[in-house]
């Protein structure tokens, strides 16, 4: 199975997911036109995200990445203040 993690503060930039997605796609010999009846995204938005101009939602990245096998994973992570960093930051 493949996977891309998406971590705030830790920045994949969208291109590199872009490739790894089309990358994905081309070897499995599947068409943006199968991938978007497989995955139920549109077809443009589809031809956007893989050309680097569109700007995907969390849910339709989880509705490619289902669709060819890739794992979408979203990691938050808090961080907790000091008492000296919170103080200084006001």
């Amino acid at each position: 199975m493949f996977k891309f993690t998406i971590k705030k503060g830790v920045i994949m930039h969208f291109n590199e997911v872009f490739n790894i997605v089309k990358a994905r796609r081309e070897s499995l010999n599947v068409t943006q036109e199968t991938l978007a009846q497989l995955s139920g995204v549109a077809l443009r938005t589809l031809k956007q995200f893989e050309s680097g101009k569109g700007n995907p939602t969390l849910q339709t990245l989880q509705k490619i990445g289902d669709a060819l096998g890739l794992e979408v994973t979203v990691v938050v992570k808090n961080r907790e203040l000091t008492h000296e960093s919170s103080k200084d930051s006001f």
